[in-house]
């Protein structure tokens, strides 16, 4: 034990530093010597690694989502050298360059925690024996020893015996209800962060062997906690659990406001901001705007929820702009009413003429009203020349069967082909 306590030196140091300061602001107000002072000051180092790490979550983020857009082409790589595993092997490391993917991205979070949670363990070790480690001293030390959560001091385990719990001042049953409840929540929390992954985050269209592998985690990782929750001490407990809950929170805040394309939580994003653009006509928020972004640079490429996005926008007189802003659709041109009012979004009625009846089609009255009567005199209105000047023209016969049939004919005096002679 003291050899890897020796391996982490260089981090145990600056953790039981960082312990010891926000003991110091949490001692003046609950006292020195409260489990509230100690369990707050683990629970805020916790809050601060995490707020360091929020880079690598967010690296971590796009990591995993771009090895589910990978899965695809893996499958086809998996299937085309199933019998050579050499050539299996630098085709995937050749497609993880080609497009500037890390695997290990996706573990960075859980690797960066890794010295600070083995640093916490030894500092709380430490306690337990009674052995000064960092910058924690004998008083600091038996303050510590002193602390108490629920009943539970820090440095106790659900496997302790009694009389170890005994020399820590509680009782066997207070450690051990307070470890068990402690283990259950930090178990529950773990598995509702992967379910939640799982059943909203996802790519539904997306059907490969990662998925399997990510439904398998989800029940493994929750009995691993449980397994080795036995064996770590109350404060440990409490680190753990601050930083599941602080995961699942995060997690649900990433699935609300990015969620991964195609999954069932890029559905409900998109129908809450297709409601939320169509009442104000434009996008607010500049995290909309990017997203809005990226789904018009797609163009045929997007799933069926960016699809109905985009149509949604149109219903409503709105077109999305490549630079992710939202502007009036054109096609959807305010329209005048009566009073001089535009409507928004309303599209103009095609107005179809007023049908006129045969007395006014044979006099050649208006077609539409405000239109002046032409002067020409129709074919059934009488000349004013008499019938003897009119050139009469040749009739042949059938000629009144074969005007009757032929179509598109101009109706009105028709111009004689040529003049009879007498």
């Amino acid at each position: 034990m003291d050899t890897i306590a020796s391996l982490f030196s260089f981090i145990t140091t600056p953790v039981s530093w960082v312990i010891v300061q926000f003991h110091k602001v949490y001692g003046a107000i609950f006292g020195p010597d409260t489990g509230w002072a100690w369990g707050l000051s683990i629970v805020s180092l916790v809050i601060l690694i995490r707020i360091c790490l929020i880079p690598l979550f967010v690296k971590q983020i796009k990591a995993t989502r771009a090895m589910q857009t990978l899965q695809p082409e893996m499958k086809k790589i998996q299937e085309r050298y199933k019998n050579d595993k050499q050539r299996q092997s630098e085709e995937m490391m050749k497609l993880y360059k080609e497009t500037g993917t890390n695997p290990l991205s996706s573990c960075l979070p859980i690797l960066a925690q890794s010295p600070f949670f083995f640093a916490l363990y030894h500092v709380l070790n430490g306690i337990a024996t009674g052995d000064t480690i960092g910058v924690i001293n004998e008083s600091l030390l038996a303050s510590a020893r002193k602390a108490h959560i629920f009943g539970a001091p820090l440095a106790a385990k659900f496997t302790d015996g009694s009389s170890k719990v005994e020399a820590l001042g509680a009782s066997l049953t207070d450690v051990r209800v307070v470890t068990a409840v402690m283990i259950v929540l930090m178990s529950a929390s773990q598995f509702y962060t992967q379910r939640q992954l799982m059943t909203k985050n996802v790519d539904t269209t997306v059907k490969t062997p990662f998925m399997q592998q990510q439904k398998m985690l989800m029940y493994v990782f929750p009995v691993m906690f449980a397994v080795f929750g036995i064996n770590f001490p109350v404060g440990v407990l409490v680190y753990w659990l601050t930083t599941n809950v602080w995961t699942m929170g995060q997690q649900m805040y990433v699935i609300h406001n990015n969620p991964t394309p195609g999954s069932k939580a890029q559905a409900a994003y998109l129908e809450r901001l297709t409601k939320h653009i169509t009442n104000h006509g434009k996008a607010r928020k500049r995290s909309e705007r990017t997203i809005i972004k990226a789904i018009v640079a797609k163009g045929r490429d997007r799933n069926e929820f960016e699809r109905k996005f985009i149509n949604g926008l149109n219903k409503a007189g709105l077109a999305a702009q490549a630079d992710g802003t939202v502007i009036q659709s054109e096609s959807q041109a305010a329209v005048q009413t009566e009073d001089g009012s535009s409507a928004s979004g309303a599209t103009p009625k095609r107005q179809q003429p007023k049908r006129q009846s045969k007395s006014q089609r044979q006099s050649g009255g208006p077609k539409a009203a405000g239109e002046t009567q032409s002067p020409e005199p129709t074919s059934l209105s009488k000349s004013d020349e008499p019938e003897d000047a009119k050139p009469a023209a040749k009739k042949q016969p059938g000629s009144a069967t074969r005007s009757k049939a032929q179509s598109g004919q101009r109706k009105g005096p028709q111009r004689p082909k040529s003049p009879s002679k007498k």
